[in-house]
């Protein structure tokens, strides 16, 4: 019997509840390791991963036996649930809805991790905004901007 053979490669994006930079220099590796974690959980493999006070970049291999919305999903909900439980912060954590997702070639992973890993310098010359709005019209996904997340001016 023949088996299946993938290599699915998505950064997924996905943005704290009214864009509040709610996720603290104090606890962001935790988190960090604690989402990479539900990824694995899901036969998956975290590549990179770099979590931004007000929004998530997240690179995987996937597994093709999970959707990337379910994933998205799993992990938005177990990792709001944690951040809860463990008192991070003095109010709820919710991650907005909704999330980008990207696919890449293995060729592209390493500019694509260092992408990821750089964040803290990219955001000091591009707004989420800007950046979000560039990977729309980089992969040329039609959108309705009355449909994006909330970009509350920070």
């Amino acid at each position: 019997m023949a088996d299946s053979y993938t290599q699915l490669y998505v950064q997924m994006v996905f943005v704290v509840k009214n864009r509040g930079c709610l996720i603290r220099e104090d606890f962001r590796e935790k988190l960090e390791r604690y989402i990479c974690g539900i990824v694995r959980k899901h036969n998956s493999k975290p590549l990179a991963i770099y979590c931004n006070p007000d929004h998530t970049h997240l690179l995987a291999g996937l597994n093709p036996a999970i959707s990337i919305s379910d994933l998205v999903k799993s992990i938005k909900s177990n990792s709001s649930r944690w951040i809860n439980e463990m008192n991070f912060l003095s109010t709820n954590f919710r991650w907005q809805k909704g999330y980008g997702a990207f696919s890449y070639s293995r060729s592209h992973l390493n500019r694509v991790a260092d992408y990821i890993a750089m964040q803290p310098a990219h955001h000091k010359k591009k707004t989420f905004k800007e950046e979000y709005l560039q990977f729309l019209k980089e992969y040329e996904i039609p959108f309705n901007e009355e449909y994006l997340f909330d970009w509350i001016a920070l």
